[in-house]
């Protein structure tokens, strides 16, 4: 985050405050110096005015102190909403971080820079606005999910379909649709989770840190409370590489695949095998976690599928983010 605002603003409204009392001081030492008449009479003069000097800069400093003490309450508010409490990562971004960020969307998207920038400033709204209104929260650090929902629409996929294989709460595939929105495109969202009540892929299966189950009823909760219409939403129960789930969801070919299941290198080629299949031309394929130490077969599984056969082509890496570009069935690489 910035510096914090109220403590900027004490500090640029106080400042001048400060220079005029310290100049009326010194003031006052210079006066002092030259006066050689009724020497007594001055020295009291001089004593009175730097006591009432004194007392006022003492007030100012008080009020210096309180609004400090203000500006870290503020401190503690924001931390609330958009730290680390209740997720596993703080929502907390600094210009530096947010501007960089959009200089990556730029290059992979191919746009401008400003352009780029303030559509990472909407996504973080719509970021917070997610988690703010529905349960549970969001996967990953802020870099990552700003990354996938700024620049998966400036990509120009070519429909609304959606297909995100790994869904947890349901609140980004609801930042997706929404995402699709603003570009002019109807979305029709399909899910393919196994709704396991907990996150699968951790070292350590346990309660989440938000306090809220994994399940099926939360999913359709929050995608209910972040505006996704139930008639353009399918979910199916199972593993991404289960054949009975594939041929259900394999009724359509999809603007949108996001890659968000299994993070072994296995679980990743199997996904990348299926997408293969389903992915429209000119259609987006995300990647998650590519790149990130913590899940290094995500971007194994990835670069060995591209060295392979295939229609798609690496477009770009936001944050943790990979972006493939399918091409038309026997259209060469570019």
């Amino acid at each position: 985050m910035p510096e914090n605002l109220p403590h900027k603003v004490a500090n640029r409204t106080l400042k001048p405050l400060l220079t005029v009392l310290d100049r009326r001081i010194e003031r006052l030492a210079r006066r002092g110096a030259r006066q050689t008449v009724d020497e007594s009479r001055t020295v009291r003069d001089l004593k009175s005015e730097a006591e009432k000097l004194r007392k006022e800069l003492k007030r100012v400093r008080a009020d210096m102190d309180k609004m400090r003490d203000q500006s870290k309450g503020s401190d503690y508010a924001v931390d609330l909403l958009l730290g680390a409490h209740g997720r596993r990562s703080s929502r907390l971004m600094n210009e530096a971080s947010l501007r960089d960020l959009a200089d990556q969307v730029a290059k992979a998207a191919g746009v401008p820079k400003g352009n780029a920038y303030e559509r990472v400033v909407q996504a973080y709204r719509t970021l917070f606005e997610l988690e703010l209104r529905g349960v549970g929260r969001l996967a990953g650090g802020p870099g990552n999910i700003l990354g996938k929902l700024t620049t998966t629409p400036l990509l120009n996929p070519p429909n609304g379909e959606i297909l995100e294989i790994g869904t947890l709460f349901g609140l980004f595939s609801g930042g997706m649709a929404r995402q699709m929105s603003r570009i002019g495109l109807k979305y029709e969202l399909t899910i393919i989770d196994p709704f396991a009540s907990v996150q699968l892929q951790v070292t350590e299966l346990k309660p989440d840190a938000s306090g809220s189950p994994v399940t099926e009823t939360v999913v359709r909760e929050n995608l209910t409370l972040a505006g996704v219409d139930p008639e353009r939403l399918r979910m199916f129960q199972g593993f991404s590489e289960d054949p009975t789930v594939q041929a259900k969801a394999s009724d359509r070919e999809y603007g949108v695949v996001v890659i968000d299941g299994d993070h072994s290198a296995e679980g990743v080629a199997n996904d990348l095998v299926f997408a293969e299949k389903i992915v429209a031309p000119g259609g987006i394929v995300v990647l998650d976690d590519f790149g990130d130490k913590n899940w290094p077969g995500v971007q194994e599984a990835t670069e060995r599928h591209l060295a392979g056969p295939t229609r798609f082509d690496l477009v770009g890496v936001v944050a943790t983010s990979a972006f493939l570009r399918a091409r038309a069935l026997g259209e060469p690489a570019a």
